[in-house]
């Protein structure tokens, strides 16, 4: 029998065929730039804005907004997008199981389009409350895909290609920002008469995802675990790894399905009882409240006004903006091509290290800038490390782990914990940031140094590399883990306890795990 897997886990292996990589970019392109666009595309017009809420206002009630209210309403229309994330992030294990990963993406496209409509119109109807929930309705679209999107391409990769493809929706997420920074220039969309268009664009990516993605097929585990359906799951593997014989990935998938035969679908209170998935859970929770407490999000609200106080011109600083766009692809593609070769957990320690020590040198630099000329361009320079060390790694393998550490009856669970924690997180950071700012100063960016170091240290003495392993044997790692923390394992352990929270463990799976004087007893069990 181990002679069997060992030959199977040779086998399913594969290479980039055109469905694979189409289903990548065209599912990325579609949902995963949505989010990294709805981020950016309000702080070009942001004075636009403001002003079509007050004349709004005078024009209702007779007279113009006072300062603070103003702020609020603006306020309220870049965090009201972090809401609906939230929510959205909620309903994504509903999803996914009513209607597959392809086809989540599907039933949500309608939002986008919903959303488009509202704020395209917004001016002409004189409604800046189409514009907040446009916003709202777009998180929501934004909280279902960011986590279904790496979801679908982790199942429908070769483990030697997961790593590769799932880092493909963080590049999208980074031309998504790069793309709204363009837009946003005077030049192109960055004027007053144009900024219903520019915030309803959103659409045209959606529209090209709804042409094309119906015509490929769904994740082939869900086809096979979920529904059941052998000869659907055949035609979906054929149809992305480009080859007539898949006997050794069906295998390897029923495998999977056997250990989960007695255990449905989990709830997320489910997951969260569940003592012997303590590690994955915990590491599911650092990974994603990390990414967003980084102080990524910090630096994309503030770039300007670090740029100012470094004494770049006012009316260069858009076109500085741009340039760390340009960066922030740059080092995705390089994370990208590197995910196969160096694995997740270098890319992740070195990310969130270089991000730590780059937060510190921003303190420095800001408490000694004013004495120091010089200083404010080590505050610019530290700016782009940070974007670039999370672009490498931290942008888009929190994702990728958080759909390897579990097997398929966790995986939507895992899912909707990650997606709330990364987008309560997000939120959070957008809302406090002032706050500490004003009573830390230049201090505030020691709390992002902390926690980036502190993921750093978790991923490295915590989280196992997961290169090219199957779902199956990763599992098999947290459960040998288990296995060695217990010594003495009787026999009503093994009928009452669920192994790794995958159900029984069938008789083939008790004889390699228990000593050998235990095994004569379990073949009884079955």
């Amino acid at each position: 029998m181990e002679n069997g897997k060992v030959c199977s886990a040779k086998q399913i292996t594969g290479h980039l065929t055109f469905p694979l990589v189409v289903v990548s970019i065209i599912s990325s392109f579609g949902s995963s730039m949505l989010y990294g666009y709805n981020l950016a595309v309000v702080n070009s017009p942001s004075e636009h804005i403001k002003r079509f809420y007050n004349a709004t206002w005078l024009q209702r009630y007779g007279q113009p907004l006072a300062q603070s209210p103003l702020t609020i309403m603006y306020s309220l229309t870049v965090s009201v997008f972090a809401l609906g994330g939230m929510l959205g992030s909620l309903m994504v294990g509903i999803l996914v199981s009513r209607f597959g990963r392809k086809g989540s993406l599907i039933a949500s496209a309608p939002l986008v389009f919903i959303a488009g409509a509202l704020m395209g119109f917004s001016r002409l109807f004189g409604s800046p409350e189409m514009v907040i929930i446009g916003r709202f309705i777009t998180g929501i679209h934004s909280g279902i895909t960011l986590s279904v999107v790496p979801m679908y391409l982790g199942e429908i990769s070769p483990k030697n290609l997961r790593g590769f493809l799932g880092l493909l929706p963080s590049i999208f997420i980074c031309l998504g920002v790069f793309t709204a920074q363009v837009l946003g220039l005077p030049e192109l969309l960055g004027q007053d008469a144009n900024w219903p268009l520019f915030l309803a664009l959103i659409v045209l990516p959606t529209l090209v995802q709804l042409i094309i993605l119906p015509w490929f097929p769904e994740s082939p585990r869900y086809l096979l675990i979920d529904k059941n359906n052998v000869h659907a799951t055949i035609d979906a593997l054929r149809c992305f790894l480009g080859e007539y014989d898949v006997q050794d990935v069906i295998e390897e998938m029923q495998e999977e399905q056997q250990s989960l035969s007695s255990v449905e679908t989990v709830s997320v209170c489910q997951l969260l009882m569940d003592r012997t998935l303590f590690w994955q859970i915990l590491s599911v929770v650092v990974i994603n409240m990390g990414m967003q407490l980084s102080g990524i999000d910090a630096i994309w609200f503030y770039t300007n006004s670090i740029f100012e106080n470094a004494g770049v011109p006012l009316a260069e600083i858009p076109y500085t903006t741009v340039g760390t766009g340009a960066i922030e692809i740059i080092a995705g593609l390089i994370g990208c091509f590197t995910v196969e070769k160096l694995g997740r957990r270098p890319l992740v320690i070195g990310g969130f290290s270089f991000m730590g020590f780059c937060c510190a040198g921003i303190t420095l630099a800001l408490v000694f800038q004013a004495r120091i000329a010089w200083m404010r361009y080590v505050s610019v320079a530290c700016v782009i490390g940070i974007i670039a060390g999370f672009c490498i790694g931290p942008a888009g393998i929190p994702f990728i782990m958080t759909g390897e550490l579990f097997k398929q009856s966790h995986r939507p669970a895992a899912y909707i914990v990650g997606g709330t924690l990364n987008w309560l997180s997000n939120f959070t950071v957008g809302f406090v940031f002032p706050f500490l700012q004003m009573s830390a100063g230049a201090f505030s960016y020691m709390v992002f140094c902390g926690v980036c170091v502190f993921v750093a240290a978790y991923v490295y003495f915590i989280i196992p590399e997961t290169k090219n392993k199957t779902f199956m044997e990763i599992s098999q790692m947290f459960s040998t883990a288990n296995t060695k923390s217990t010594p003495i394992i009787t026999v009503d352990d093994v009928k009452l306890r669920k192994m790794n929270g995958y159900g029984a463990l069938d008789s083939s799976s008790i004889e390699v795990s228990l000593p050998e004087n235990l095994k004569g007893p379990m073949d009884s069990i079955s």
